[in-house]
């Protein structure tokens, strides 16, 4: 994906972001990033709880445990793509979204960033003893 195509924040397509809720950084981020003021309503769905979401994440063969998703119309953005995806639809308003779209606009500097950022996510999980999404939920 790359994120020129991303649709304008009409606020007309549905917005579903799916993420790590037993994840500190991204319960926090998605707590933080500000979509509504430029997309409408926006779904967020913790990876780890049951949402009819997860089969279509399934079927696309997307691995949650190495990235979060996003959902923007009829459109999947996955790992670098869907932090790069947020960015773009999030306000400019606050310093934290300023900085985010700034690191993350530009889907060459996310996808150096991003494994990184997962590699953290992975080493806090397995300190705070909490097991991965795909052995907490039944597939």
């Amino acid at each position: 994906m790359t994120n020129q195509h991303l649709p304008d924040p009409t606020g007309a397509a549905p917005l579903t972001i799916v993420y790590d809720g037993d994840c500190p950084f991204c319960a926090s981020y998605v707590r933080m990033v500000r979509l509504r003021e430029t997309t409408g309503p926006v779904e967020m769905v913790n990876a780890r709880e049951d949402h009819p979401i997860l089969s279509e994440i399934r079927a696309r063969n997307l691995d949650l445990d190495q990235g979060m998703v996003v959902r923007y119309g009829d459109q999947f953005y996955y790992g670098s793509d869907a932090i790069s995806a947020i960015s773009l639809l999030s306000t400019r308003s606050g310093l934290f979204n300023r900085a985010m779209r700034a690191v993350f606009e530009h889907p060459g500097r996310a996808r150096v960033l991003y494994p990184w950022m997962v590699k953290g996510r992975n080493t806090t999980l397995r300190l705070l003893r909490r097991k991965p999404i795909s052995a907490s939920v039944d597939r």
